[in-house]
């Protein structure tokens, strides 16, 4: 599996809490693994054909699409509610 960020994903990346992002980053471990590892709690946003959005932390999602097979593109990354607007 080989990841893409954004220039959105990275931008706010940097604005997240050093907890956060030490969660993140056991997370992006998870999907390295498996894309739809249980507790990344994966959805299919509804209305997008091929974006998906998973759990960070309680109040932090992440979106992503895959862009081949084996490329996952990470789109977005912010608290819930702002995560999934105009997805």
């Amino acid at each position: 599996m080989k990841f893409i960020y954004s220039d959105y994903f990275i931008e706010n990346v940097s604005k997240l809490s050093y907890e956060v992002r030490k969660i993140l980053k056991e997370k992006l471990s998870l999907m390295y693994r498996n894309a739809r590892h249980p507790p990344l709690k994966v959805k299919k946003i509804q209305g997008q054909e091929d974006i998906f959005e998973a759990s960070i932390a309680m109040d932090i999602r992440m979106t992503w699409q895959y862009i081949k097979k084996d490329v996952i593109l990470l789109r977005k990354i912010s608290r819930y509610d702002k995560t999934l607007k105009n997805s």
